[in-house]
């Protein structure tokens, strides 16, 4: 009663990450479908006792599948594997034919403009149904967001704060990957009064400095920067 669905919930996880990221992500037609048949094949063994039949059928699923992809690399044969991206705006004007293909209405394309941040098709250069399914859209050049190059202006460049800290736990590699000692980051806590089992994220600045948030909120007093709906204001 114990042993199978651990032994099975194993094999499925091991076996998904052999298969990598892409097919637990935006799945293709046949991504779907081997999740499917995988699924149902590593839940054989909780029913039955043919446990080693069900997981060689398994293994050979992932062997197929990964064969697959990479027959979809190749230009020729991806047309074939894949379908093919529809559109669905182009130019600001709708493609009811592309609307049709998809089976997708009107206000279900409004829902994904919204979504992206348009509300007027008008604006819209190209909006596609790409092969995963997702709605891409790319605006006209007088509406797409203004960008630092467009006023030539130098961009520093992004730095993202390591974390340290998470839910009350130090992050040993990350502090072995920035070259810090844990007593350094012990006396930084320190200085601000804090526990690590109280804090619930600090990181590493691009200044070298600590960044603590807590698990306490401030109390704002009524400021209406603030307000969060309901009654509990």
């Amino acid at each position: 009663m114990l042993y199978r669905p651990f032994i099975v919930f194993t094999a499925g996880y091991l076996l998904l990450r052999v298969t990598g990221k892409k097919a637990v992500s935006q799945m293709h037609s046949f991504d779907l479908l081997y999740i499917f048949v995988l699924t149902n094949i590593i839940s054989t063994p909780v029913e039955d006792s043919k446990m080693g039949k069900a997981l060689t059928y398994a293994v050979i699923i992932v062997i197929f599948y990964k064969i697959l992809i990479r027959l979809s690399l190749h230009n020729k044969l991806r047309w074939i594997l894949y379908e093919r991206p529809t559109v669905l705006i182009r130019n600001g004007d709708i493609d009811r034919k592309g609307l049709k293909k998809v089976r997708m209405p009107m206000n279900e394309l409004l829902s994904h403009l919204r979504v992206k941040g348009f509300t007027d098709t008008q604006n819209i250069a190209m909006a596609t149904m790409e092969e995963t399914g997702s709605i891409s859209v790319i605006p006209k050049s007088e509406y797409r967001p203004v960008q630092p190059n467009d006023l030539n202006l130098r961009i520093q460049k992004e730095y993202v704060p390591i974390p340290l800290i998470m839910d009350g736990q130090i992050i040993y590699h990350n502090l072995k990957y920035l070259q810090l000692e844990q007593s350094w980051l012990m006396n930084e806590v320190g200085k601000t009064g804090n526990n690590v089992e109280n804090i619930l994220l600090a990181t590493y600045s691009e200044n070298g400095k600590l960044f603590i948030d807590d698990n306490e909120l401030q109390n704002h007093k009524n400021d209406p920067y603030y307000y969060e709906p309901g009654k509990d204001n």
